[in-house]
C-alpha cells in the first residue's frame, strides 16, 4: 500500500486547509482547543458553515447529498480539520444514523430524514444503552408493544450523549419477549416531543451536563418508524457500530494533541532541561507518535478494505481498543508534564514552568472526560472477546 498522498490528494489537502483558514471562526478554534464546552449554538454553527461548502455528510453518498469523497480523502479532510482545532461534528445523525438509512431505510425513511439531518433541522441522540445494560446490549429490557398501527414503548435509556439538545433519539427495544436476545430486538425512531418521554440530566464529576437518562412511559410510535424488519434490529446495531467504533478511533484528534503536547513541551521545564529533551517524557513521546502512526496506517488499510465509511466488524474492534488507548496515553502524558499546574483551580506555577497554554487548567477535566472512550462504543473488553472469536474460532 502505498502511503504517499497522489498528486490530486495533495491538491484536496491544500484545498481543506485554504477553506479551514478561511471559514473556521476563531472563537471555536479557541474553545476546541481550551477543552471548553462547546454550546449548541456552536456546534450547530459549524453544521452549517460546512453544509453550505457540501462537506458536512463527508462519508454519504452524493445522491443522498454526500461529498463522493474517496477513503483517502475522507481521512484526509477528518485529519485537517482536527489538526486546525474544528469542532468534533456531531455524529449520532451524520456518522451513525444517516449510514443506517442509507442501507436499510425505507424511500419514505430517507426522504423525511436524511434532509433534515444535513440541514440541521433534527439533532439526534442515541437510545442504546441502559442501566443494567451497557456493552451487553443484547440484555436490554426496554419494550415496544405493537398496539394496531403503533409500538407502545416503556422502559429506560441512559448516558444519552446531549439527549437535552435532542429532538428525535434512535433506539434499540424489545419487540419480542420470547426469542433469542439478539433476534427480539429492533431499531426505531422517535420524536421526543411524544407525550410520556422524560429526560433527566446526569451531571458530570466537574458539573458539566453532557449526558442524560431517559424514560419512556406508554410512548406511542408509528410501526412506520422501524428501520428495517421488526426483530432484526441486532443487525442494523451492529452496521450503526462499525461506523461509531471507526470514528471513535480519532485519528486526528490524537495526531492534534500530540501535535500540542510537542508544542507544550519545547517550553515547559523538569529536572532543569525542557520536557523535549526529558529522558522519561520523551521516550512517552516517541513512543506514542510511533503508535499513531501505526494507527494511522492501519486505519488507511481497514478503510481500503470496505466500499463505504466504517471498516469491517473486527477492523472496527482492532480500531477502537488502539485508537482510544494511543488517544488517553496522549492525554495523560499531558496532564503529567503539566503536574500540578493541570489542576482545574491551579492559581500559580512553579518556577521552572513557564510558558504554559490556556488550556492547562482543563487538562485534568480533559484527561477523565475521555476515560469513557475505552468504554462507549462497546467496552474494550468486549472488543477484544470480538476480535478473539473472530480469529480463533474453530
Amino acid at each position: 500500500m502505498n502511503l504517499d498522498y497522489s498528486d490530486t490528494e495533495q491538491a484536496f489537502q491544500a484545498e481543506v486547509r485554504a477553506f479551514l483558514a478561511e471559514n473556521l471562526p476563531n472563537d471555536l478554534v479557541a474553545k476546541t482547543s481550551s477543552g471548553r464546552e462547546l454550546t449548541k449554538e456552536d456546534i450547530e454553527r459549524w453544521h452549517a458553515i460546512l453544509n453550505a461548502r457540501g462537506w458536512l455528510a463527508a462519508t454519504w453518498p452524493e445522491e443522498y447529498g454526500g461529498t463522493g469523497w474517496t477513503v483517502v480523502e475522507r481521512h484526509i479532510f477528518a485529519e485537517e480539520c482536527a489538526l486546525a482545532g474544528a469542532p468534533r461534528l456531531l455524529s449520532f445523525g451524520l456518522a451513525m444514523l444517516g449510514p443506517v438509512l442509507i442501507r436499510y431505510g425505507t424511500d419514505e425513511q430517507k426522504a423525511e430524514y436524511l434532509p433534515r439531518i444535513l440541514d440541521g433541522r433534527d439533532w439526534w441522540c442515541q437510545g442504546f444503552s441502559e442501566p443494567g445494560a451497557g456493552s451487553d446490549l443484547a440484555s436490554l429490557k426496554t419494550r415496544a408493544e405493537r398496539d394496531g398501527d403503533h409500538y407502545v414503548i416503556n422502559g429506560q435509556k441512559t448516558w444519552t450523549t446531549l439527549g437535552q439538545h435532542a429532538n428525535r433519539i434512535f433506539c434499540l427495544v424489545r419487540t419480542s419477549q420470547t426469542a433469542k436476545p439478539q433476534e427480539g430486538i429492533s431499531f426505531v425512531l422517535v420524536d421526543l416531543d411524544t407525550p410520556g418521554i422524560e429526560m433527566r440530566p446526569i451531571r458530570l464529576i466537574d458539573g458539566s451536563h453532557e449526558v442524560n437518562e431517559v424514560f419512556f412511559t406508554d410512548v406511542r410510535v408509528p410501526v412506520a418508524n422501524i428501520v428495517g424488519a421488526e426483530n432484526e434490529g441486532w443487525t442494523v446495531a451492529k452496521y450503526l457500530l462499525t461506523h461509531e467504533r471507526t470514528n471513535i478511533a480519532g485519528v486526528g484528534f490524537s495526531a492534534r494533541d500530540l501535535d500540542r503536547y510537542h508544542q507544550m513541551a519545547t517550553d515547559v521545564r523538569r529536572d532543569g532541561v525542557s520536557l523535549a529533551e526529558h529522558p522519561l517524557y520523551a521516550a512517552q513521546a516517541v513512543e506514542l507518535e510511533a503508535d499513531l502512526e501505526a494507527l494511522r496506517v492501519a486505519n488507511l488499510r481497514a478503510l481500503a478494505r470496505t466500499r463505504d465509511s466504517a471498516a469491517s466488524g473486527i477492523d472496527s474492534s482492532l480500531m477502537k481498543i488502539r485508537g482510544t488507548q494511543v488517544r488517553q496515553g496522549i492525554l495523560s502524558l499531558y496532564r503529567s508534564a503539566l503536574g500540578h499546574a493541570a489542576a482545574p483551580d491551579a492559581e500559580s506555577l512553579s518556577d521552572n514552568q513557564i510558558a504554559l497554554p490556556p488550556e492547562a487548567t482543563r487538562a485534568a477535566p480533559v484527561y477523565f472526560n475521555n476515560r469513557k472512550l475505552s468504554i462507549y462504543g462497546g467496552s474494550n473488553e468486549i472488543q477484544r472477546n470480538i476480535v478473539a472469536k473472530t480469529l480463533f474460532r474453530d
